[in-house]
């Protein structure tokens, strides 16, 4: 990935169309659904401890993410190279880098051929 492809320069929390949206230098902007980015937590406990740690995000997670009444209560920047979400469920310890993000935008999400 290109330097500009993951620096954000813009990140809003639009609850009407239950999105995170990342705009990126290159131009781009990520439109990454609440549900989707619950599913693909990159926390420990999400990912079930430290050995599945540091994978890159999956894309179709995000994607085909099932739709729930999940609320998002807000988002945190950390530091410049995350940020961290909290979700209606009591779930708050996700640090979402801007790279993990770039590469959960459902747009990259690559559909078996069947």
């Amino acid at each position: 990935m290109s330097k500009d492809s993951v620096t954000p320069t813009g990140v809003k929390a639009d609850k009407s169309t239950r999105t995170i949206q990342v705009s990126w230098a290159d131009g781009h902007t990520s439109h990454l659904p609440f549900d989707g980015l619950r599913a693909a937590c990159p926390c420990v406990m999400c990912k079930g401890g430290h050995a599945n740690m540091g994978k890159p995000a999956n894309p179709c997670t995000v994607k085909h993410a099932a739709e729930t009444n999940l609320q998002l209560l807000g988002v945190q920047a950390m530091g410049s190279y995350a940020i961290q979400v909290s979700w209606s469920d009591g779930h708050d310890v996700g640090i979402f880098t801007w790279e993990f993000l770039r590469q959960a935008d459902p747009v990259n999400c690559v559909e078996p051929e069947v």
